[in-house]
C-alpha cells in the first residue's frame, strides 16, 4: 500500500481551553474510554488503547463487555452490566484528572444511562463519541440502543464522529432528498440533540476518493479528501475517535487535532496488516517498525496548514 492521502485544510478558530489543573511536566494527558473488548485486536478497547498511547495519551480503559469476533466479523457482544462499568470509571476518576472522554460502544441501554450520569458529573470534560456500524447486531437491540444514545448521550457529546452512510442511516432516517446528505445535513440533525460539532467520514466522491469532513450546522470547518484503499479494513474508526480524543485531551484545538487525527489514521492504513484470513487492520505503531530507504519527508498532513481552531465546548448536560 501506498500512502493515499491528497489534501486536508481548516480554517483558522479559537483555541481550545481544557483548564488542566496539572503542570506542564505532569505526564501523559488522561483520556478516558468506554469501548467493548475485541479479542482480534481489529477494534473496541485494543484499538483505543495503542492509538491514544501512540500519539501521547494515557488510556483510562474502561471495559463494557466483549466481542466475540475475528478480523472478518462481529459473532456475538456479551455485555457488562452498568454497576461493573460504574465502579471501573469511578475508581480512575477520584485518582487521576481527565482531560477528554471517548465513547465507543457500549453494549446496552442501561450502560448509556449509566455513562451519561458520570460525564454529567464532569460536564466540563469534552466528550468525543463514536458511532460503530451495528448492523451485525439483533435490529430490536440496535433501536433500544441508538434511542438511549440519542436521548442521554448526544446533548452531552462535544464532537461526533461516525461513517456517513452509519450517520445518515441513524440521524436521518427519514431522508427524501434526490442526492445525499451532506455533512452539513448530518450536523443539522445532530445540534437538534445538542451535538456542536460533527466528522463525518467515508463521504463518497467521484473517481474513487472519499471525503472526511468536520462540520458544524452552520459550515464545514475543514475537510480531507483521500483515495480509497484498494483492502477493507476493520477498527479504523475506533483508531480515529481514539487518536481525536487524545490529542484534544493533549490541549491541541479542534482543528489541528482532527488535522493530526486523519493523518495519523492514513499512516496507520498506509501500513496496515492481515494478522489473519479477513480484514486487514491499522498499524497503530507503525512508527515503531524499522525505517526503510523510502523516502518519508512526504506529510499526509501540510502542517503550515494546519488550523488554530475553534473552541472545544464543555457539554451540557440536558437530559
Amino acid at each position: 500500500m501506498t500512502n493515499k492521502a491528497i489534501t486536508i485544510s481548516l480554517p483558522a478558530s479559537e483555541p481550545i481551553n481544557l483548564d488542566s489543573d496539572g503542570d506542564e511536566d505532569a505526564g501523559p494527558a488522561c483520556v478516558l474510554v468506554f469501548n467493548a473488548s475485541d479479542p482480534s485486536g481489529a477494534g473496541g478497547l485494543t484499538a483505543d488503547i495503542t492509538a491514544i498511547a501512540s500519539v501521547g495519551g494515557h488510556p483510562l480503559a474502561v471495559v463494557t463487555g466483549a466481542y466475540a469476533r475475528d478480523t472478518a466479523e462481529i459473532f456475538d457482544h456479551f455485555c457488562l452490566d452498568d454497576e461493573a462499568v460504574a465502579e471501573q470509571a469511578r475508581a480512575v476518576l477520584e485518582d487521576m484528572p481527565v482531560q477528554a472522554i471517548k465513547i465507543g460502544f457500549v453494549g446496552s441501554p442501561e450502560n448509556i444511562s449509566t455513562i451519561a450520569e458520570i460525564t454529567a458529573d464532569y460536564d466540563e470534560v469534552p466528550v468525543i463519541a463514536y458511532m460503530p456500524n451495528l448492523s451485525w447486531w439483533q435490529e430490536d437491540l440496535i433501536e433500544g440502543y441508538l434511542d438511549a444514545f440519542q436521548e442521554l448521550l448526544l446533548p452531552q457529546t462535544s464532537v461526533l464522529v461516525g461513517n456517513h452512510s452509519t450517520l445518515w442511516r441513524w440521524l436521518l432516517p427519514d431522508w427524501a432528498g434526490e442526492r445525499s446528505p451532506t455533512a452539513r445535513d448530518i450536523a443539522r440533525a445532530a445540534s437538534e440533540m445538542g451535538v456542536p460539532y460533527m466528522l463525518v467520514t467515508g463521504i463518497p466522491l467521484p473517481e474513487q476518493f472519499v471525503e472526511n469532513v468536520l462540520a458544524s450546522p452552520q459550515t464545514v470547518l475543514g475537510s480531507g479528501k483521500f483515495e480509497r484503499f484498494d483492502a477493507t479494513f476493520s477498527g479504523a474508526g475506533d483508531t480515529l475517535s481514539a487518536a481525536l480524543t487524545a490529542l484534544v485531551a493533549s490541549g491541541n484545538d479542534l482543528g489541528e487535532a482532527t488535522s493530526e487525527a486523519l493523518g495519523y489514521l492514513d499512516r496507520c492504513l498506509d501500513a496496515g496488516f492481515r494478522p489473519g484470513m479477513g480484514h486487514v487492520v491499522p498499524d497503530r505503531m507503525f512508527w515503531a517498525q524499522p525505517e526503510d530507504d523510502e523516502d518519508d519527508d512526504e506529510s499526509p498532513i501540510d502542517e503550515a496548514q494546519a488550523p488554530e481552531g475553534f473552541v472545544m465546548p464543555s457539554h451540557d448536560t440536558k437530559h
